[in-house]
């Protein structure tokens, strides 16, 4: 595969810079295809997501919740530094991106700072090659609240506000640990919960902390030679519990989102329910678990697309992507969503 492959022109100004009045205002995309070179596009509204679960489904929501994972400060010779927490490693460790004119060498220490006029100091212990691990004074995540800022998408323009606060965060959300959202859990509040539940749809949680690496780009031309950023997951007992029954049942597992399908693939292919995965999701990949996808539109030449491509097909992705963007749907975080059925489990 090549990452020219999934690249696609978007103009700037379907790219969402703000979420809708309410989560539920955004639009829905279904896509059914029957693996026959023939899909057919739906456009619906995201309540129209009633209309398309079933009673005995399982929808797998991530529960993870966004950190304020952005950090100002200065090297000790005044450069300015923004460190972007890519995962939290221990305690008083994490895995972080460095912006600087000069990036910080092992050892060094830089000074984070807050508007407060509040400063601690941070040491760079390790670098990976494309991350470094730094040494926090205390508790990483009881820093971060007093010192961080909520990591909005490098695409989204605007510094974030009281309403990103809010709605750059799933109702579900949980589990701190994250650093970006896992975006098509934005579009459920409570009351489309509980309608979801009056049909007879079950509900269950897993748990993956979305890292910096998502946003990386891919530079391998030839994918064989891409190195996945690794994130954590768990996946509960109960949830693998509720995933048999459906599968028992008769009812189908839908991931909302590609951070809930990759968890549960990872656990498909490995047997562990805990731990770090780097699983690469590309066309050819045989799925295990998951039946459905809810999903946002994802970047040119992103990892996320080469996973809904596997799950539906490269040309039916390609199909719905340029529908989208002459239909002028919203892209990215903030954007609308996809409902689509694994390849082989579809039919018109």
């Amino acid at each position: 595969m090549q990452l020219s492959d999934f690249n696609y022109e978007l103009p700037p100004d379907l790219i969402a810079q703000h979420p809708l009045a309410n989560r539920t205002d955004s639009r829905l995309l279904e896509v059914k295809a029957d693996g026959s070179n023939h899909v057919q596009l739906l456009d619906r509204q995201f309540k129209d997501i009633l209309s398309l679960v079933q009673p005995g489904d399982l929808l797998v929501f991530n529960d993870t919740k966004v950190i304020p994972a952005r950090l100002h400060g200065k090297k000790e010779t005044g450069g300015n530094v923004e460190l972007l927490i890519e995962r939290i490693s221990g305690e008083k460790q994490a895995w972080v991106q460095i912006r600087a004119s000069k990036v910080p060498k092992t050892g060094m220490i830089v000074h984070i700072h807050n508007q407060a006029g509040e400063t601690f100091p941070v040491e760079m212990i390790g670098y990976d090659g494309r991350f470094y691990e730094v040494r926090f004074p205390e508790n990483v995540f009881s820093l971060l609240e007093r010192f961080g800022e909520l990591p909005l998408p490098p695409y989204i323009e605007h510094q974030p506000d009281s309403e990103d606060a809010q709605r750059y965060q799933t109702v579900v959300a949980k589990n701190p640990g994250a650093v970006a959202a896992p975006t098509a859990g934005l579009h459920f509040d409570e009351v489309i919960l509980q309608k979801i539940k009056g049909i007879g749809v079950n509900q269950a949680s897993i748990t993956l902390h979305v890292g910096a690496g998502t946003f990386t780009p891919v530079r391998e031309e030839d994918l064989s030679k891409h190195k996945m950023h690794y994130e954590w997951f768990s996946i509960p007992n109960k949830t693998l519990k509720a995933i048999e029954a459906a599968k028992k049942n008769g009812g189908r597992v839908i991931a909302v989102g590609t951070t809930s399908l990759r968890a549960l693939e990872s656990q498909a292919a490995s047997g562990q329910s805990s731990g770090e995965t780097n699983l690469f999701i590309t066309p050819g990949y045989q799925f295990k678990t998951v039946d459905c996808l809810l999903t946002n539109f994802h970047l040119p030449k992103s990892t996320l697309l080469m996973l809904v491509s596997a799950f539906a097909g490269m040309e039916n992705i390609r199909t719905a992507y340029q529908h989208a963007i002459h239909q002028k749907y919203r892209f990215f975080s903030y954007g609308d969503a996809m409902f689509l059925c694994r390849l082989e489990n579809t039919k018109l």
